[in-house]
Parts: structure tokens; sequence; C-alpha cells
């Protein structure tokens, strides 16, 4: 079986669309997963499956909107995809870990995503798009951003979901 990673977006947050990481494993066994893990509870997942990210990714929308009458949009990765990403960060090197977000959308990254994005920026806030990943950079903190869900979604052209960088390294090391 391949290691996968499944992100949910938009839960747990303010008291809406709650989904308890205990239920969030026990439906990734109900689908015949193994192995899985969470961290955190903006709903990361680690698991062991068989099949496409899409196919997986459906699985998981299907099984919380039944489970909770929502289904937030899911975004899978396999191991290698994850461990090419932590290699591609753009700003590892050179700024404040706790100042840098990784953002994968559902689908395909639209043409000039990054660029997009950027210019919205205030306070030096920058984007930069590797492969099919969009990293950002906030200096003063994703908080006072003037970049909101709803223009990176725009400007990506799918639904993008982010993790700041200490999660991303902790997705990580769960991979093994």
């Amino acid at each position: 079986m391949a290691g996968w990673i499944a992100l949910l977006r938009g839960i747990n947050v303010g008291g809406h669309a709650k989904v308890p990481m205990a239920e969030l494993k026990a439906i990734a066994g109900r689908l015949g997963w193994s192995g899985a893990e969470t961290y955190i509870q903006s709903g990361n997942l680690v698991f062991d499956a068989e099949g496409s990210a899409e196919a997986l990714e459906a699985a998981l929308e299907k099984a919380l909107g039944q489970a909770f009458g929502f289904a937030p949009a899911v975004v899978v990765r396999s191991a290698t995809q994850w461990r090419a990403l932590v290699k591609g960060n753009p700003f590892e090197a050179d700024v404040d870990p706790s100042r840098v977000m990784l953002g994968l959308a559902k689908g395909r990254l639209a043409k000039g995503a990054a660029e997009a994005i950027e210019a919205r920026g205030v306070a030096g806030e920058r984007v930069r798009q590797a492969g099919e990943a969009l990293w950002f950079h906030y200096p003063e903190g994703a908080g006072s951003s003037k970049i909101t869900p709803a223009q990176v979604d725009k400007a990506a052209g799918s639904p993008v979901t982010a993790r700041n960088w200490r999660t991303v390294l902790k997705i990580g090391e769960m991979l093994g």
C-alpha cells in the first residue's frame, strides 16, 4: 500500500464545520485505509491505501458528507509528492519559518496564480509557485494579511488549503 496525506479544507475553524480527528481516523478505517494518523485539529490525515489521489479525495469527501452533512474540499498527495514539496520550499533558507505557509490546490493551478495573489499582498508579502504548490511568506504574520482565501481560490482556479511550515514538516515526519 502507498502512503498518502489528506488535507481537509476549512474545518474546525471558529466552531464551524466540526470534524473530530478521532472520527476522521474512524472514517479512514471504514474506507479500508490503514495506519491512519491525524495531526492537530485542522484536518491532516496520513494513511496507507491503494488508488489514485482523485479517487481517494472523492471517497473521503463522500464519507465526510455522509457522516457530517457537509463535505469539505479534500486535497490528497502521495508521500513521494509530500517529500518533494518539503524540498521545494523557496523560502526555507531566508525567512522565519513561522511566517511560511504551503498552499495546495484541489485542481491544477491557473497560470499566473502566484503573481495574481502576490499583487494583493501588503507589507512585503510574497507568493511563489513551485510545481503545483503555492508558497506564502507573511513577514507580519498571516493573520494581518489582506490576502483572503476567496482571493487565493479565485486566482488559483481551484479551492486551496494551506498549512504552516511547522505542520508541513510534522506531516513529513509522520510519513517516516
